[in-house]
């Protein structure tokens, strides 16, 4: 049972949030960069050199790049939110024949997760829902990252299907840097 001074600081923690979230909205492309610099850091880690053996099974997959073109800063922050949710969905389930480092991948996972809950707090704050280039972007992406889930189950999550989606992963994140950089 919850008592009152308990309430009381899970309400001061989360005051203290928004307006910290408010400050970090400022800095969002700087923190992004930080972000993905990391998660690149750990999917290297996560896994060793890519397998020989996976090299002639590679697959082109075409990332949407059109959903990050810089029109409004706004807009790339809800295209690298929606992006972000879908690496930590594909990154969440039936990781088994993955071996890869188990730490670095929970690092990874703890990183995008963090990373979602900020970019959503920067977007509702700026209310830019409305004004995400429509449908068609979300339903480009939607459909890329489907191509990678559709894949992976059609080699029933094996070690190459799963390097190649990391390899993947590592494209995807380099060009949300290269864009934020940008920004």
């Amino acid at each position: 049972i919850m008592n009152a001074f308990g309430l009381i600081q899970i309400g001061l923690m989360l005051s203290s949030t928004t307006s910290i979230s408010s400050l970090q909205c400022n800095h969002l492309p700087l923190q992004q960069r930080k972000v993905i610099e990391n998660c690149l850091r750990l999917l290297d880690k996560m896994g060793k050199e890519f397998p020989q053996q996976c090299l002639r099974e590679k697959m082109s997959f075409r990332f949407p790049t059109q959903v990050l073109q810089p029109r409004q800063k706004e807009t790339v922050g809800v295209a690298i939110e929606e992006i972000f949710q879908h690496i930590f969905y594909i990154f969440s389930k039936n990781l088994t024949l993955a071996a890869w480092d188990r730490t670095a991948l929970d690092q990874f996972q703890n990183t995008l997760h963090l990373q979602i809950e900020q970019l959503e707090a920067c977007v509702i704050e700026k209310h830019t829902q409305h004004c995400w280039s429509k449908e068609v972007s979300r339903l480009k992406l939607k459909k890329y990252f489907q191509k990678i889930d559709c894949f992976l189950k059609d080699k029933q999550h094996d070690l190459c299907s799963w390097e190649i989606s990391r390899a993947e992963m590592r494209r995807c994140l380099q060009l949300i840097d290269k864009v934020t950089r940008k920004l």
